[in-house]
């Protein structure tokens, strides 16, 4: 006898059921359709890339966590974000592109990072980026703001925030209180909504800010205002460093086009305490929060880079970009009861043929099929009942029975399966009804 293997899947990787999965497929779509609305061409690379590669930038967590694996001569791995592959795709076929390049791509990237709720091990990633030859406009920074909120207002969420800064401000104004270590101060900075002023004030101490500087920065990281005051009062710093300063220009022409789009204000709010990425984002930078819930922390983020490709090509690639990682947003609204899957089918009318009436139910969801309706044939020997209930289970909304009365007189029952209503039509008439 052949044993029987228990089935189970890996930890750290998601399996959904049929109604979920139709939830997750429509914010897939929903996303993809935003995207191509601003321009953004469609982009697919290959889950498997060449290690050295994709490992050109070397050492790091990454390596660490990467899926590695020898076939043959080739030594191959599973890419583990869309931003490398997009680096290796830019530099290949760069005649062949028009810049600036928009490019969109949504696919699975895998990570061999422990798993945990809502981390995963190979999982969904939504990317926008627009990429410059040797130089790219400052104005298009402004889009991806305005991409975020019609994506996430489209996904049904009124009350979030795009929080917007700029590297360049902070690193001037590090350098300009003459701090070295500015990324311990981001990253205790990054802290402050969870551990509050006086705990960042201490570990700022900690990592040897003097207490005068400590001051200065927890007053520079809690500006408040609105976006035109809060760029008014680092204006009124009277700080000199040219970084700082360019950086200020630069959030200030930001956030006048987003306005210009027409995103309203309360969806878009210049933070200072955003530093994003340390060692890759120089200029723009955005989070994004649902208001209501700040527990879920981060569900867009991304920001400008000075050149995307410099472990490819010697050609400067300026860039700016977003993500959204599907897989963990939408596990986490799941979790949180945000979201709910509703639909357990995408079929519209479900077909049943009474005894000997199986060619006619085939012929008659072949031409609901052709006019554009999803439509299902029940194919199982079974009582009526017991069909109807599938129709149920299924939440699907409409039944047409097919037996010797329909075939004779060309007119069908469709039954309302929510109301429990049922009238006789012929197939034009069903499928007005039903488009």
């Amino acid at each position: 006898m052949t044993d029987i293997v228990k089935p189970s899947t890996l930890p750290g990787f998601m399996e959904l059921l049929p109604r979920e999965q139709i939830l997750f497929n429509e914010m897939l779509d929903t996303i993809k359709r935003n995207y191509e609305k601003y321009g953004f061409l469609p982009l697919d690379t290959p889950v498997i890339e060449k290690s050295e590669v994709l490992l050109a930038k070397g050492g790091g967590e990454t390596e660490k966590q990467i899926y590695r694996f020898q076939k043959g001569d080739t030594d191959m791995s599973l890419r583990f974000d869309l931003t490398v592959p997009l680096a290796r795709y830019t530099v290949e076929h760069f005649n062949d592109l028009s810049f600036p390049f928009k490019r969109y791509q949504i696919g699975k990237v895998y990570r061999g990072e422990k798993a945990q709720k809502g981390r995963f091990r190979e999982f969904y990633q939504c990317d926008i980026d627009t990429i410059g030859n040797e130089k790219l406009s400052i104005l298009n920074d402004a889009e991806f703001p305005v991409v975020i909120y019609h994506t996430f207002k489209e996904l049904g969420f009124d009350e979030f925030v795009v929080k917007l800064n700029n590297r360049k401000i902070l690193n001037g104004f590090y350098k300009e209180l003459a701090i070295e270590d500015t990324v311990s101060v981001l990253r205790t900075v990054d802290k402050l909504d969870k551990i509050g002023i006086d705990k960042v004030k201490a570990e700022l101490l900690a990592v040897g800010v003097s207490e005068e500087n400590a001051d200065k920065i927890l007053n520079f990281i809690t500006i408040e205002g609105t976006n035109k005051e809060i760029i008014k009062q680092l204006e009124n710093l009277g700080i000199e460093n040219e970084s700082f300063k360019e950086g200020v220009s630069e959030l200030t022409t930001v956030i006048d086009c987003i306005g210009g789009y027409g995103v309203p204000e309360t969806n878009y709010r210049v933070d200072l305490k955003v530093a994003r990425g340390l060692d890759y984002y120089t200029g723009t930078v955005y989070e994004t929060e649902l208001v209501n819930y700040p527990e879920i922390g981060s569900v867009c983020s991304g920001g400008r880079y000075e050149n995307l490709a410099s472990y490819y090509t010697d050609k400067k690639l300026p860039g700016v970009g977003i993500s959204i990682g599907l897989s963990r947003l939408f596990y986490q609204l799941n979790q949180a009861n945000i979201i709910e899957a509703k639909r357990e089918s995408l079929t519209d009318v479900m077909v049943i043929p009474m005894d000997e009436y199986e060619m006619d139910s085939i012929k008659l969801a072949a031409k609901l099929q052709e006019a554009g309706i999803a439509t299902t044939v029940y194919t199982e020997k079974a009582k009526l009942g017991k069909k109807f209930k599938y129709a149920d289970a299924l939440n699907i909304p409409y039944t047409i029975v097919v037996g010797e009365n329909e075939v004779q007189t060309g007119k069908y029952a469709i039954k309302d399966m929510a109301k429990q209503e049922q009238e006789s039509l012929t197939i034009e008439q069903i499928i007005e009804k039903l488009k």
